[in-house]
């Protein structure tokens, strides 16, 4: 007996991804326990979206930071989403994928971290063994 796998999102999708909480763009896939980001362990789960407006391709990914580590420790260097948890959907194609709309939305109270807006920031030595 064999078990077969679908694939259902590209590699380009996870390319394109990054984590809202710390901005780092490497996820780890645990069989059977759900994808991860590597650098904070925020939990990132895709679903097909319904209405793909003509595009190739519609995913809603969906963050979730019960399992995120350190979010009391540097504020500087993460952002906790509100309630935990966020979604944003993306529309296109591999190598042309775009934002379509973040829930909730981004505004006064929240800002999703941006793809490696803490790249240059370098985490406290007290900080970094906890991680």
């Amino acid at each position: 007996m064999s078990l077969e796998v679908i694939d259902r999102h590209s590699q380009a999708l996870f390319e394109f991804l990054w984590c809202p909480v710390c901005g780092h763009e490497v996820f780890s896939h645990i069989p059977f326990e759900g994808v991860f980001c590597k650098n904070c362990n925020t939990q990132v789960e895709l679903q097909e979206c319904r209405e793909t407006h003509g595009y190739e391709e519609a995913v809603l990914a969906c963050f979730n930071t019960a399992m995120t580590w350190n979010l009391h420790v540097d504020e500087k260097l993460r952002r906790d989403l509100p309630d935990g948890s966020a979604r944003v959907k993306i529309l296109g194609a591999p190598g042309a994928y775009e934002v379509d709309w973040w829930s909730p939305e981004p505004g006064e109270d929240w800002e999703p971290v941006k793809r490696g807006e803490f790249d240059d920031v370098e985490e406290p030595e007290e900080v970094s063994h906890l991680a």
